[in-house]
């Protein structure tokens, strides 16, 4: 049986076409009844005589959420959703749904704080709303930029090892599973393995994959395991090269939703930033925020309410939604980070905020392989584990930088989003794990 999508049953008046997708709502009104079905491009309402006898009967018997495969033809009708209707002459009932329930597909829309559990637990019901769909299209949309803007520059997509044999950060928030007769972890970064790809030669990598950070945080902009999107480039003079590179992939991925996504999605917020982005050392912010009355809460380092206020002050002075933190201290940096020549208690490292929160952290790497080993040292690191990483620079290794990116958080913000769980298909916190 073919099938036509509901947003193209516009253009077919006076067509006899199939549609396939599920009861959104029924109401029967004496010998009429009125079916919304919603498919993935859109909604569409049916109308069954009652002198249509099967269909009519079918209809009576249907439940909120049933499948079916609905046939008839399209009529322009101006008091309808959308102004068009389908006058039904056939429903075949693909598949019935309990008409008890979990959660709420209509009534509430998106649901609230107070269901937010009993949603996902439910997860694939409520994602059936148009709305939890929408952050799908954006995610989609956004790769596409940042995929086009990659492979125009001479990137290699490489697939990296979620189970590591050592902790690919210096911090202890990492997940030890048994791997036979020995320990592994999973992998809070690709880092290690992107950097090998570069002592590889191959230049310039970007990977998307699974991260995992075994985090005890129960903030709305945390979870346990997230999509990352990573980028690594070599022959380069300094980390400023790796931020210009950045701004030109979030403007191909910004530029991508504004040609492919409804406006009315992506907000009146939404706008293309322009480059480069507005930069502060941390010692600059701090000064910033000290002046603003906001209080540090660590020397080296923004709080979320620091992150909030900087942004605040930033888009205010320059309408830029976006604004680069450098030159963090070395005790909040991971030991692979490069330090300053003339400043070695600073690292060429950065974040980048986003309306008020951190989405990427980014470095110049220590590629050279003795001042690798000194700084994992004075770091507390354990030189005979992280030997397979060490050897990546003992045969020659280009001077190179790259970023983390966690666009959950992106989407979050792009999207006005009350939590980063609502932008991840299934989230995994401290207390989720299914389904």
């Amino acid at each position: 049986m073919s099938r036509t999508y509901i947003k193209d049953a516009s253009g077919q008046v006076g067509q006899s076409i199939t549609i396939k997708g599920f009861v959104h709502t029924l109401r029967r009104q004496g010998g009429i009844s009125f079916l919304i079905v919603r498919d993935v491009s859109g909604m569409l309402q049916c109308v069954v005589l009652k002198a249509n006898e099967t269909a009519f009967a079918t209809a009576a018997d249907l439940s909120h959420e049933s499948v079916v495969a609905v046939t008839g033809k399209v009529k322009a009708e101006a008091q309808a959703p959308g102004g068009y209707e389908l006058e039904v002459e056939t429903i075949e009932v693909l598949s019935t749904a309990d008409p008890e329930l979990p959660i709420p597909v209509v009534a509430e829309k998106g649901g609230g704080d107070s269901n937010q559990n009993a949603r996902f637990d439910h997860r694939w019901i409520d994602l059936r709303l148009p709305e939890k769909r929408n952050i799908f299209k954006v995610w989609t949309q956004l790769e596409r930029g940042f995929r086009q803007y990659w492979l125009e520059n001479n990137f290699i997509q490489v697939y990296t090892p979620a189970i590591l044999g050592a902790p690919s950060e210096s911090g202890a928030e990492v997940f030890t599973v048994k791997y036979f007769d020995r320990e592994a972890y999973l992998a809070q970064s690709p880092q290690f393995y992107k950097q090998m790809a570069l002592a590889s030669g191959f230049d310039r990598v970007f990977m998307v994959g699974p991260v995992f950070r075994a985090e005890p945080s129960f903030t709305t902009r945390h979870m346990t395991e997230f999509t990352g999107w990573d980028f690594e480039m070599a022959y380069i003079d300094s980390h400023h090269d790796v931020m210009a590179t950045e701004e030109q992939l979030l403007i191909s991925g910004f530029k991508s939703l504004e040609a492919n996504i409804d406006p009315e999605v992506l907000g009146s917020e939404f706008k293309v930033p322009n480059a480069p982005f507005p930069k502060l050392t941390m010692a600059e912010a701090k000064e910033r925020l000290a002046k603003a009355g906001v209080p540090s809460e660590k020397a080296g380092d923004l709080s979320p309410q620091e992150e909030r206020e900087i942004s605040k002050i930033i888009e205010e002075e320059t309408g830029s939604q976006f604004v680069w933190i450098t030159d963090y201290p070395i005790d909040v940096r991971p030991f692979y980070h490069m330090r300053h020549a003339d400043n070695p208690g600073l690292t060429k490292s950065f974040d980048l905020l986003f309306k008020g929160i951190e989405i990427t952290t980014g470095a110049q790497r220590e590629h050279r392989h003795d001042i690798l080993l000194k700084q994992a040292q004075e770091k507390g690191m354990d030189l005979e584990l992280l030997k397979f990483y060490t050897d990546f620079f003992k045969y020659g290794c280009p001077p190179h930088g790259g970023v983390g990116m966690g666009p959950n958080r992106i989407i979050m913000q792009l999207l006005g989003l009350p939590t980063v769980k609502e932008s991840a298909f299934l989230p995994r916190d401290v207390k989720r794990i299914n389904p």
